[in-house]
Protein backbone atom coordinates (compact mmCIF):
# COMPACT_ATOMS: atom_id res chain seq x y z
CA UNK A 1 0.00 0.00 0.00
CA UNK A 2 0.78 3.63 -0.66
CA UNK A 3 -0.76 6.79 -1.03
CA UNK A 4 -0.68 6.99 -4.55
CA UNK A 5 -3.11 3.48 -4.75
CA UNK A 6 -5.05 5.34 -1.65
CA UNK A 7 -5.95 7.46 -4.03
CA UNK A 8 -6.99 5.14 -6.51
CA UNK A 9 -8.69 3.04 -4.03
CA UNK A 10 -10.99 5.87 -2.84
CA UNK A 11 -12.28 6.95 -6.07
CA UNK A 12 -12.97 3.68 -7.18
CA UNK A 13 -14.69 2.98 -4.07
CA UNK A 14 -16.44 6.35 -3.67
CA UNK A 15 -16.14 7.81 -6.46
CA UNK A 16 -18.65 10.56 -5.85
CA UNK A 17 -17.74 11.15 -1.95
CA UNK A 18 -15.93 15.32 -1.38
CA UNK A 19 -12.37 15.24 -1.28
CA UNK A 20 -11.17 18.85 -1.05
CA UNK A 21 -13.92 21.04 -0.02
CA UNK A 22 -13.28 24.51 -1.16
CA UNK A 23 -17.12 26.00 -2.01
CA UNK A 24 -17.15 26.14 -5.88
CA UNK A 25 -14.19 24.68 -6.30
CA UNK A 26 -14.73 21.32 -4.25
CA UNK A 27 -13.45 17.96 -5.98
CA UNK A 28 -14.44 14.42 -5.58
CA UNK A 29 -12.46 11.73 -4.84
CA UNK A 30 -12.87 10.48 -8.61
CA UNK A 31 -11.83 14.10 -9.97
CA UNK A 32 -8.61 14.86 -7.52
CA UNK A 33 -7.49 10.97 -8.46
CA UNK A 34 -7.87 12.05 -11.85
CA UNK A 35 -5.82 15.06 -11.61
CA UNK A 36 -2.82 13.21 -9.32
CA UNK A 37 -2.46 10.84 -12.35
CA UNK A 38 -2.43 13.32 -14.77
CA UNK A 39 0.27 15.26 -12.96
CA UNK A 40 2.12 12.11 -12.33
CA UNK A 41 2.19 11.21 -15.46
CA UNK A 42 3.39 15.14 -16.76
CA UNK A 43 6.14 15.25 -14.06
CA UNK A 44 7.12 11.44 -15.63
CA UNK A 45 7.03 11.98 -19.27
CA UNK A 46 7.64 15.80 -19.81
CA UNK A 47 9.69 16.53 -16.62
CA UNK A 48 11.50 12.90 -16.82
CA UNK A 49 11.09 13.00 -12.85
CA UNK A 50 12.50 9.21 -11.54
CA UNK A 51 11.62 7.13 -8.71
CA UNK A 52 13.43 9.26 -5.57
CA UNK A 53 13.46 12.70 -6.79
CA UNK A 54 12.63 15.22 -5.06
CA UNK A 55 9.45 17.49 -5.85
CA UNK A 56 9.46 20.59 -4.12
CA UNK A 57 6.01 22.14 -3.39
CA UNK A 58 6.36 25.97 -2.72
CA UNK A 59 2.75 27.22 -2.55
CA UNK A 60 0.03 28.79 -0.06
CA UNK A 61 -2.61 26.79 1.98
CA UNK A 62 -4.80 25.75 -1.03
CA UNK A 63 -6.63 22.50 -2.33
CA UNK A 64 -4.74 21.63 -4.81
CA UNK A 65 -1.92 20.70 -2.24
CA UNK A 66 -3.81 16.97 -1.58
CA UNK A 67 -3.37 16.56 -5.77
CA UNK A 68 -0.24 17.73 -5.37
CA UNK A 69 0.63 15.32 -2.61
CA UNK A 70 -1.19 12.21 -4.86
CA UNK A 71 0.38 13.19 -8.13
CA UNK A 72 4.26 12.97 -6.38
CA UNK A 73 3.09 9.70 -4.82
CA UNK A 74 2.00 8.31 -7.86
CA UNK A 75 4.93 9.09 -9.99
CA UNK A 76 7.26 7.74 -6.80
CA UNK A 77 8.64 11.36 -6.23
CA UNK A 78 9.67 12.67 -2.87
CA UNK A 79 7.40 15.27 -1.92
CA UNK A 80 9.20 17.98 -0.19
CA UNK A 81 6.20 19.97 1.08
CA UNK A 82 7.82 24.04 2.25
CA UNK A 83 7.05 26.27 4.69
CA UNK A 84 5.28 29.53 2.64
CA UNK A 85 6.33 31.88 5.66
CA UNK A 86 10.66 31.38 5.59
CA UNK A 87 12.77 33.73 3.93
CA UNK A 88 14.81 33.87 0.58
CA UNK A 89 18.23 32.55 2.06
CA UNK A 90 16.21 29.58 4.24
CA UNK A 91 14.75 28.48 0.82
CA UNK A 92 18.00 28.67 -0.93
CA UNK A 93 19.81 26.57 1.99
CA UNK A 94 16.56 23.90 1.29
CA UNK A 95 16.90 24.01 -2.39
CA UNK A 96 20.86 23.30 -1.83
CA UNK A 97 20.02 19.84 0.50
CA UNK A 98 17.03 18.39 -1.19
CA UNK A 99 18.38 19.41 -5.12
CA UNK A 100 14.57 19.50 -6.46
CA UNK A 101 13.88 18.22 -9.76
CA UNK A 102 10.73 20.35 -9.92
CA UNK A 103 9.38 22.80 -7.98
CA UNK A 104 5.88 23.52 -8.44
CA UNK A 105 4.78 27.19 -6.92
CA UNK A 106 2.20 29.38 -6.58
CA UNK A 107 2.18 32.97 -8.66
CA UNK A 108 3.66 34.63 -5.13
CA UNK A 109 6.42 32.27 -5.04
CA UNK A 110 7.51 31.35 -8.42
CA UNK A 111 9.59 34.43 -8.81
CA UNK A 112 11.56 33.79 -6.04
CA UNK A 113 12.05 30.29 -7.05
CA UNK A 114 13.46 31.05 -10.09
CA UNK A 115 15.57 33.30 -8.92
CA UNK A 116 17.24 31.34 -6.48
CA UNK A 117 17.63 28.13 -8.81
CA UNK A 118 18.78 30.81 -12.01
CA UNK A 119 21.62 28.82 -13.87
CA UNK A 120 20.29 25.04 -13.07
CA UNK A 121 18.47 22.57 -14.55
CA UNK A 122 15.45 22.87 -11.74
CA UNK A 123 11.90 22.98 -13.64
CA UNK A 124 9.50 25.51 -11.97
CA UNK A 125 6.29 25.23 -12.52
CA UNK A 126 3.63 27.78 -11.64
CA UNK A 127 0.29 26.35 -10.74
CA UNK A 128 -1.55 29.57 -11.12
CA UNK A 129 -0.30 30.36 -14.40
CA UNK A 130 -3.37 28.61 -16.57
CA UNK A 131 -0.83 28.25 -19.73
CA UNK A 132 1.27 25.83 -17.44
CA UNK A 133 -0.33 24.26 -14.51
CA UNK A 134 -3.86 23.70 -15.96
CA UNK A 135 -2.85 23.44 -19.73
CA UNK A 136 -0.14 20.55 -19.15
CA UNK A 137 -2.79 18.57 -17.19
CA UNK A 138 -5.23 18.79 -19.47
CA UNK A 139 -2.74 16.91 -21.67
CA UNK A 140 -1.29 14.33 -19.72
CA UNK A 141 -2.31 10.80 -19.28
CA UNK A 142 -5.14 10.03 -16.99
CA UNK A 143 -4.24 6.43 -16.78
CA UNK A 144 -2.59 5.56 -13.46
CA UNK A 145 1.22 5.19 -14.23
CA UNK A 146 3.00 2.04 -13.48
CA UNK A 147 5.21 3.69 -10.41
CA UNK A 148 1.92 3.66 -8.45
CA UNK A 149 1.86 0.23 -7.86
CA UNK A 150 5.62 -0.06 -6.88
CA UNK A 151 4.99 -1.01 -3.46
CA UNK A 152 8.21 -0.61 -1.41
CA UNK A 153 7.46 0.01 2.44
CA UNK A 154 11.27 1.18 2.36
CA UNK A 155 10.82 3.69 -0.33
CA UNK A 156 11.20 7.92 0.44
CA UNK A 157 7.92 9.30 0.98
CA UNK A 158 8.56 12.76 2.17
CA UNK A 159 10.91 15.39 3.57
CA UNK A 160 9.44 17.82 5.68
CA UNK A 161 11.77 20.65 7.00
CA UNK A 162 12.04 21.98 9.93
CA UNK A 163 14.21 24.81 11.50
CA UNK A 164 16.69 23.53 14.37
CA UNK A 165 18.97 24.62 16.91
CA UNK A 166 21.72 25.55 14.79
CA UNK A 167 19.24 27.78 12.51
CA UNK A 168 20.03 26.06 9.50
CA UNK A 169 16.59 23.92 8.45
CA UNK A 170 16.90 20.18 8.86
CA UNK A 171 15.22 18.22 6.27
CA UNK A 172 13.27 15.03 8.08
CA UNK A 173 12.97 12.47 5.81
CA UNK A 174 10.49 9.61 6.14
CA UNK A 175 9.97 6.54 4.25
CA UNK A 176 6.47 5.31 2.83
CA UNK A 177 6.03 2.16 6.04
CA UNK A 178 6.64 4.60 8.09
CA UNK A 179 4.20 7.48 6.85
CA UNK A 180 1.53 4.70 6.79
CA UNK A 181 2.21 3.55 9.88
CA UNK A 182 1.52 7.16 11.31
CA UNK A 183 -1.26 7.43 9.47
CA UNK A 184 -2.94 4.93 10.82
CA UNK A 185 -2.29 5.72 14.74
CA UNK A 186 -3.35 9.57 14.12
CA UNK A 187 -6.91 7.78 12.38
CA UNK A 188 -7.35 6.03 15.53
CA UNK A 189 -5.88 8.55 17.84
CA UNK A 190 -7.91 11.34 16.25
CA UNK A 191 -11.44 9.38 15.73
CA UNK A 192 -11.13 10.20 12.44
CA UNK A 193 -13.26 8.20 9.48
CA UNK A 194 -14.23 8.96 5.73
CA UNK A 195 -17.16 11.27 7.35
CA UNK A 196 -14.39 13.16 8.73
CA UNK A 197 -13.95 17.20 7.30
CA UNK A 198 -10.90 18.23 8.40
CA UNK A 199 -9.96 22.27 8.04
CA UNK A 200 -5.93 22.51 7.61
CA UNK A 201 -5.57 26.12 9.46
CA UNK A 202 -1.87 25.57 10.18
CA UNK A 203 0.70 25.91 6.97
CA UNK A 204 0.36 22.50 4.86
CA UNK A 205 4.17 21.22 5.47
CA UNK A 206 3.06 20.49 9.09
CA UNK A 207 -0.13 18.32 8.19
CA UNK A 208 1.21 15.83 6.04
CA UNK A 209 1.12 12.70 8.43
CA UNK A 210 -1.47 14.22 10.80
CA UNK A 211 -4.03 14.84 7.59
CA UNK A 212 -3.31 14.80 4.80
CA UNK A 213 -1.91 10.97 4.58
CA UNK A 214 -4.40 9.47 7.32
CA UNK A 215 -7.61 11.18 5.44
CA UNK A 216 -6.03 10.08 1.82
CA UNK A 217 -6.26 6.12 3.94
CA UNK A 218 -9.71 6.67 4.82
CA UNK A 219 -11.43 9.17 1.69
CA UNK A 220 -12.27 12.04 4.38
CA UNK A 221 -12.34 15.28 3.33
CA UNK A 222 -10.40 18.20 3.03
CA UNK A 223 -10.07 21.69 3.36
CA UNK A 224 -7.43 24.78 3.79
CA UNK A 225 -7.86 27.70 5.46
CA UNK A 226 -5.68 30.75 4.59
CA UNK A 227 -2.91 30.63 7.44
CA UNK A 228 -0.74 33.73 6.40
CA UNK A 229 -3.34 35.51 9.00
CA UNK A 230 -5.78 33.68 11.87
CA UNK A 231 -9.32 35.51 12.31
CA UNK A 232 -11.92 33.44 14.42
CA UNK A 233 -14.03 35.10 12.76
CA UNK A 234 -13.26 33.75 9.62
CA UNK A 235 -12.89 30.26 10.95
CA UNK A 236 -16.23 29.95 12.44
CA UNK A 237 -17.69 31.09 8.35
CA UNK A 238 -15.41 27.97 7.44
CA UNK A 239 -16.57 25.17 9.86
CA UNK A 240 -20.13 26.47 9.56
CA UNK A 241 -20.14 26.38 5.87
CA UNK A 242 -18.42 22.94 5.36
CA UNK A 243 -19.68 21.40 8.50
CA UNK A 244 -16.13 20.75 9.55
CA UNK A 245 -15.66 17.97 11.89
CA UNK A 246 -11.78 18.45 12.53
CA UNK A 247 -8.95 20.88 12.86
CA UNK A 248 -5.64 21.13 14.43
CA UNK A 249 -4.79 25.24 15.92
CA UNK A 250 -1.23 26.45 17.92
CA UNK A 251 -1.72 28.02 21.01
CA UNK A 252 -1.41 31.33 19.70
CA UNK A 253 -4.57 30.56 17.55
CA UNK A 254 -6.65 29.18 20.62
CA UNK A 255 -6.10 32.30 22.58
CA UNK A 256 -7.42 34.27 20.05
CA UNK A 257 -10.53 31.89 19.48
CA UNK A 258 -10.51 32.25 23.16
CA UNK A 259 -10.55 36.18 23.36
CA UNK A 260 -12.95 36.35 20.27
CA UNK A 261 -15.76 36.02 22.47
CA UNK A 262 -16.69 32.61 19.93
CA UNK A 263 -18.67 29.54 21.96
CA UNK A 264 -19.73 26.46 20.54
CA UNK A 265 -22.98 26.72 19.84
CA UNK A 266 -21.25 29.04 17.06
CA UNK A 267 -19.42 25.70 15.93
CA UNK A 268 -21.76 22.65 16.53
CA UNK A 269 -20.29 20.54 13.66
CA UNK A 270 -16.63 20.85 15.40
CA UNK A 271 -15.81 17.40 17.35
CA UNK A 272 -12.24 17.88 17.91
CA UNK A 273 -9.57 20.61 18.26
CA UNK A 274 -6.22 19.66 18.05
CA UNK A 275 -3.63 21.08 19.67
CA UNK A 276 0.16 21.69 20.39
CA UNK A 277 3.41 22.60 18.45
CA UNK A 278 4.21 25.74 21.49
CA UNK A 279 3.43 25.89 25.43
CA UNK A 280 0.08 27.33 26.45
CA UNK A 281 -0.71 28.33 29.76
CA UNK A 282 -2.86 25.76 31.70
CA UNK A 283 -5.94 28.48 32.76
CA UNK A 284 -6.33 29.19 29.10
CA UNK A 285 -6.67 25.63 28.62
CA UNK A 286 -9.22 25.58 31.38
CA UNK A 287 -11.18 28.68 30.15
CA UNK A 288 -11.39 26.74 26.37
CA UNK A 289 -12.48 23.53 27.81
CA UNK A 290 -15.40 25.77 30.05
CA UNK A 291 -16.08 27.86 26.66
CA UNK A 292 -15.95 24.87 24.21
CA UNK A 293 -15.96 21.54 26.33
CA UNK A 294 -13.70 18.47 26.24
CA UNK A 295 -13.49 18.63 22.45
CA UNK A 296 -9.48 19.08 22.29
CA UNK A 297 -6.92 16.80 21.81
CA UNK A 298 -3.20 18.14 23.23
CA UNK A 299 -0.76 16.83 21.25
CA UNK A 300 2.99 16.50 22.15
CA UNK A 301 6.39 15.37 20.35
CA UNK A 302 8.78 16.25 17.29
CA UNK A 303 8.56 16.75 13.89
CA UNK A 304 11.32 13.53 13.68
CA UNK A 305 8.65 11.35 14.70
CA UNK A 306 5.99 12.69 12.68
CA UNK A 307 4.57 14.68 16.36
CA UNK A 308 2.59 12.21 17.59
CA UNK A 309 4.38 11.33 20.90
CA UNK A 310 2.08 11.44 23.82
CA UNK A 311 -1.37 12.96 24.23
CA UNK A 312 -3.78 14.92 26.48
CA UNK A 313 -6.76 13.03 24.97
CA UNK A 314 -10.26 14.46 25.50
CA UNK A 315 -10.97 12.24 28.32
CA UNK A 316 -8.05 13.75 30.33
CA UNK A 317 -9.32 17.36 29.09
CA UNK A 318 -12.73 16.34 30.97
CA UNK A 319 -11.17 15.01 33.79
CA UNK A 320 -9.25 18.54 34.44
CA UNK A 321 -12.25 20.28 34.40
CA UNK A 322 -13.83 17.93 36.54
CA UNK A 323 -11.54 18.64 39.76
CA UNK A 324 -8.04 17.44 38.31
CA UNK A 325 -6.95 20.50 37.01
CA UNK A 326 -3.09 19.32 37.38
CA UNK A 327 -3.45 17.12 34.39
CA UNK A 328 -3.67 20.83 32.43
CA UNK A 329 -0.28 20.93 33.20
CA UNK A 330 0.95 17.94 31.60
CA UNK A 331 1.09 16.62 28.14
CA UNK A 332 -0.60 13.43 28.56
CA UNK A 333 0.49 9.96 28.21
CA UNK A 334 2.60 8.27 25.43
CA UNK A 335 0.54 7.68 21.88
CA UNK A 336 -0.52 3.75 21.38
CA UNK A 337 2.74 2.62 19.16
CA UNK A 338 5.00 5.57 20.83
CA UNK A 339 7.54 4.06 23.95
CA UNK A 340 9.05 7.18 25.98
CA UNK A 341 11.98 7.21 28.08
CA UNK A 342 13.63 9.71 30.02
CA UNK A 343 17.54 9.14 29.60
CA UNK A 344 20.65 11.28 31.43
CA UNK A 345 23.76 12.67 29.71
CA UNK A 346 24.95 8.91 28.69
CA UNK A 347 21.49 7.59 27.44
CA UNK A 348 20.81 5.71 30.70
CA UNK A 349 16.92 5.58 32.07
CA UNK A 350 17.08 7.66 35.15
CA UNK A 351 15.15 6.84 38.28
CA UNK A 352 11.99 6.75 38.56
CA UNK A 353 10.40 10.18 39.60
CA UNK A 354 13.72 11.72 38.30
CA UNK A 355 14.10 14.25 35.70
CA UNK A 356 15.73 12.78 32.55
CA UNK A 357 15.82 13.86 28.54
CA UNK A 358 12.76 12.51 26.24
CA UNK A 359 13.64 10.25 23.81
CA UNK A 360 10.87 8.69 21.68
CA UNK A 361 10.88 4.59 20.50
CA UNK A 362 8.36 4.17 17.42
CA UNK A 363 8.28 2.66 14.12
CA UNK A 364 7.19 5.88 12.10
CA UNK A 365 10.58 7.90 13.24
CA UNK A 366 12.60 9.38 10.55
CA UNK A 367 15.14 7.85 8.12
CA UNK A 368 17.29 10.70 9.35
CA UNK A 369 18.07 14.57 8.23
CA UNK A 370 18.87 13.98 4.53
CA UNK A 371 22.09 13.69 3.40
CA UNK A 372 23.26 14.64 6.96
CA UNK A 373 24.50 11.76 8.37
CA UNK A 374 26.56 13.38 11.40
CA UNK A 375 23.75 15.19 12.10
CA UNK A 376 21.33 12.05 12.43
CA UNK A 377 24.01 10.34 14.39
CA UNK A 378 23.68 13.08 17.27
CA UNK A 379 20.08 12.51 17.68
CA UNK A 380 18.95 9.58 16.32
CA UNK A 381 20.72 6.68 19.19
CA UNK A 382 20.39 3.25 19.01
CA UNK A 383 16.90 4.30 16.72
CA UNK A 384 15.64 6.43 20.01
CA UNK A 385 14.91 10.18 19.01
CA UNK A 386 16.55 12.35 21.42
CA UNK A 387 14.20 15.49 21.71
CA UNK A 388 16.36 17.79 23.47
CA UNK A 389 13.80 18.49 26.10
CA UNK A 390 13.81 17.22 30.01
CA UNK A 391 10.58 15.52 31.57
CA UNK A 392 9.20 14.22 34.61
CA UNK A 393 6.63 11.43 34.94
CA UNK A 394 4.31 11.98 37.36
CA UNK A 395 2.74 9.46 39.55
CA UNK A 396 -0.09 8.32 37.97
CA UNK A 397 2.09 7.84 34.29
CA UNK A 398 1.70 11.96 32.85
CA UNK A 399 4.31 13.38 31.07
CA UNK A 400 5.55 16.65 32.10
CA UNK A 401 7.76 18.69 30.20
CA UNK A 402 9.80 20.69 32.68
CA UNK A 403 12.52 22.00 30.55
CA UNK A 404 14.47 22.61 27.49
CA UNK A 405 17.98 20.90 26.91
CA UNK A 406 18.51 23.16 24.51
CA UNK A 407 17.63 26.89 24.18
CA UNK A 408 15.23 26.67 20.97
CA UNK A 409 12.37 29.11 21.00
CA UNK A 410 9.44 28.15 19.68
CA UNK A 411 6.97 30.88 18.69
CA UNK A 412 3.46 30.58 17.78
CA UNK A 413 4.34 27.07 16.68
CA UNK A 414 7.46 27.98 14.70
CA UNK A 415 11.01 26.63 15.90
CA UNK A 416 13.49 29.68 16.42
CA UNK A 417 17.00 29.48 16.75
CA UNK A 418 18.93 31.80 18.82
CA UNK A 419 21.81 31.63 16.83
CA UNK A 420 20.34 32.58 13.36
CA UNK A 421 18.94 35.97 15.08
CA UNK A 422 22.42 36.44 17.03
CA UNK A 423 24.69 36.32 14.14
CA UNK A 424 22.32 38.76 12.22
CA UNK A 425 22.68 41.16 15.21
CA UNK A 426 26.32 40.84 15.40
CA UNK A 427 26.68 41.77 11.46
CA UNK A 428 25.61 45.14 12.42
CA UNK A 429 28.86 47.38 12.74
CA UNK A 430 28.22 48.88 16.19
CA UNK A 431 27.05 45.15 17.89
CA UNK A 432 30.06 43.42 19.74
CA UNK A 433 28.04 40.54 21.02
CA UNK A 434 24.86 39.71 20.96
CA UNK A 435 22.04 36.91 23.17
CA UNK A 436 18.92 35.67 22.45
CA UNK A 437 16.59 34.27 24.64
CA UNK A 438 12.95 33.10 24.60
CA UNK A 439 10.24 35.04 27.26
CA UNK A 440 6.82 33.96 28.36
CA UNK A 441 4.32 35.11 26.43
CA UNK A 442 0.39 34.72 26.84
CA UNK A 443 0.03 34.77 23.54
CA UNK A 444 2.61 33.36 21.42
CA UNK A 445 4.19 30.69 23.57
CA UNK A 446 7.25 32.79 24.08
CA UNK A 447 8.57 36.18 22.65
CA UNK A 448 12.04 37.01 21.16
CA UNK A 449 14.46 39.13 23.57
CA UNK A 450 17.71 40.00 23.01
CA UNK A 451 20.20 41.64 24.62
CA UNK A 452 23.44 43.39 23.13
CA UNK A 453 26.91 44.88 23.84
CA UNK A 454 27.53 47.76 22.08
CA UNK A 455 31.18 48.16 20.04
CA UNK A 456 31.59 51.52 20.70
CA UNK A 457 30.65 54.41 22.66
CA UNK A 458 27.76 54.87 20.45
CA UNK A 459 25.06 52.00 20.91
CA UNK A 460 22.31 51.62 18.13
CA UNK A 461 18.71 51.89 19.10
CA UNK A 462 16.22 48.66 19.53
CA UNK A 463 14.31 50.20 16.46
CA UNK A 464 17.42 50.33 14.63
CA UNK A 465 18.29 46.87 15.42
CA UNK A 466 14.90 45.47 14.53
CA UNK A 467 15.29 47.37 11.10
CA UNK A 468 18.53 45.83 10.45
CA UNK A 469 17.03 41.86 11.21
CA UNK A 470 14.21 42.92 8.76
CA UNK A 471 16.85 44.47 6.08
CA UNK A 472 19.01 41.32 6.50
CA UNK A 473 16.06 38.77 5.39
CA UNK A 474 14.88 37.76 8.99
CA UNK A 475 11.30 36.52 8.68
CA UNK A 476 8.76 39.14 11.10
CA UNK A 477 8.67 36.07 13.24
CA UNK A 478 11.70 35.99 14.27
CA UNK A 479 12.98 39.64 14.31
CA UNK A 480 13.29 40.45 18.59
CA UNK A 481 10.05 42.52 20.17
CA UNK A 482 12.40 43.94 22.59
CA UNK A 483 15.98 44.82 22.44
CA UNK A 484 18.07 45.97 25.28
CA UNK A 485 22.02 47.53 25.28
CA UNK A 486 23.55 46.07 28.56
CA UNK A 487 27.34 47.00 29.62
CA UNK A 488 28.07 43.12 29.80
CA UNK A 489 26.57 39.92 29.58
CA UNK A 490 26.70 37.15 32.13
CA UNK A 491 28.80 34.31 32.12
CA UNK A 492 30.24 31.19 33.72
CA UNK A 493 33.91 30.55 34.58
CA UNK A 494 34.69 29.54 30.64
CA UNK A 495 33.37 32.81 29.80
CA UNK A 496 30.20 31.30 28.38
CA UNK A 497 27.37 33.58 28.12
CA UNK A 498 24.85 31.95 30.60
CA UNK A 499 21.20 32.10 29.04
CA UNK A 500 19.22 31.30 31.45
CA UNK A 501 20.73 34.73 33.92
CA UNK A 502 19.90 36.56 30.80
CA UNK A 503 16.41 35.52 30.76
CA UNK A 504 15.87 35.80 34.59
CA UNK A 505 17.26 39.08 34.33
CA UNK A 506 15.05 40.37 31.23
CA UNK A 507 11.80 38.75 33.12
CA UNK A 508 12.69 40.43 36.57
CA UNK A 509 10.13 42.98 37.32
CA UNK A 510 12.35 45.66 38.06
CA UNK A 511 14.19 45.12 34.54
CA UNK A 512 18.44 45.59 34.42
CA UNK A 513 19.85 47.20 31.38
Amino acid sequence: MNIGLAFSRNARRNPHALATFAGPDSRTWEQVDDRACRLANLLIDRYGVQRGDRVAVLVANRVEVVELVGGCAKAGAVYVGLNFRLGEPEYDEIFDNCTPKVILADADLAPMARKLTDGTDVVVLDIDDPTQYEAQLSTASPAAPATERLVNSEDEFCIVYSSGTTGRPKGILFSVGATLQHAAVAASEYELSENTRWLIAIPHNSSMQITLAPLALLGGAIGFSDSRGFKPERLVEEVRSNAVTHTFLVPTMLIRLLESGIDRDTIPSLQTIGYGSAPIAPDRVAALVERFGPIFVQLYGMAEIASIGTMLRKSDHAAAADGRPELFTTCGKESMAVMVRLVDEIGTDVPAGERGEIAFGTPYTMIGYYREPERTSEALIDGWMHSGDIGQWTSDGYLKIVGRKKDLIIRGGFNIAPTEIENVLTLHEQVREAAVVGLDDPEWGEAIAAVVIASGAQAPSADELMQWCRQQGLPSIKVPERIEVWQDLPRNAVGKITKAQVRERLSSPAGVV
